[in-house]
């Protein structure tokens, strides 16, 4: 476990959850911890690193990073980016998909509500690693807006509605009494929703997968419900659509002699199946198709 901080600076307050949340895993899941507490150094650097109380912290912060990387010795997750980004990213979403499961099914607790907000933070996280893709950028403002009208709801003693009614993204944010970053302002008004059906991740998501080593988050099962899903209400009835054209050398492809793939080429596969999935919610067959076809010519030829 990591040694503690020094007190966290002022100017450094819009971090304190993720460095907690780097806390809480760093017996749950290191690689996670690891990246959480590179976010923070990384945005401190930006926020200010010329104040003497700034430049202590992160000094230490570094430190710890240090600590950390050496601990974990040749963790592909930590060697590798994509692979790293891949470990943070499913494990964001698996958190996701846990609340969203229990949100849709009328299940509303402390616990769904931190789960919501968690993943939020782990997908700022994965910024260390490049630009956020739309669908995660859509990710997260749900998942802090759902952990901020839940918190809200229930704090004022009303019902919640379970999925996205009303949601209008991302609202400003206090700290609460729990020690939980939520915003301060009241439950959004429903009767003015400007929710569009497919601008909104559902719970259908398709190929996520928890990688070797990562572990579900705490306090949520290993394996969902195979009845948990989306809601009657968001179920679209798909239209017909041009199927593109496969190669058809595809169709009975093995792995090439002598083709030896590294853990970046099974981590990109991961990636391209990952997306072929996401395009299905959205019914974008050809991305779906052009996807699998790369993650298929990936693993038997070695090369994209």
């Amino acid at each position: 476990m990591a040694a503690p901080l020094s007190p966290l600076p002022p100017q450094f307050k819009s971090l304190q959850h993720h460095l907690r949340t780097a806390q809480e895993h760093d017996k749950r899941d290191p690689v996670v911890a690891y990246y959480c507490r590179l976010y923070s150094m990384q945005t401190g650097m930006k926020i200010d690193s010329k104040s003497p109380e700034c430049r202590k912290f992160l000094s230490k912060l570094m430190d710890q990073l240090e600590t950390q990387k050496k601990q974990l010795g040749d963790c592909d997750s930590i060697t590798q980016e994509i692979v790293g980004s891949a470990h943070v990213e499913n494990y964001a979403l698996k958190m996701f998909l846990y609340a969203d499961n229990e949100d849709r099914s009328g299940r509303f607790h402390k616990n769904m509500i931190k789960s919501f907000y968690t993943a939020s933070l782990l997908l700022d996280t994965l910024t260390v690693f490049g630009e956020l893709t739309e669908e995660n950028i859509q990710h997260r403002k749900y998942a802090r807006w759902k952990a901020t009208y839940i918190h809200n709801c229930l704090k004022n003693g009303v019902t919640p509605e379970s999925g996205p009614v009303g949601f209008e993204g991302e609202e400003d944010y206090n700290e609460d009494d729990e020690g939980t970053s939520y915003a301060s302002n009241e439950a959004p008004d429903r009767s003015s929703s400007t929710y569009q059906p497919g601008n909104m991740p559902t719970s259908n998501f398709s190929g996520i997968q928890i990688p070797p080593g990562a572990h579900a988050p705490a306090n949520t099962p290993a394996e969902l419900p195979p009845s948990a899903g989306v809601a009657s209400s968001t179920v679209v009835h798909p239209s017909p659509q041009n199927i593109p054209s496969v190669d058809p050398s595809l169709y009975n492809a093995q792995p090439q002699g002598g083709t030896r793939l590294t853990p970046e080429d099974f981590a990109r596969a991961q990636k391209y199946c990952k997306y072929a999935g996401s395009a299905l919610q959205y019914e974008d067959v050809n991305t779906a198709v052009e996807n699998l076809q790369k993650a298929l010519k990936l693993l038997t030829a070695g090369r994209e």
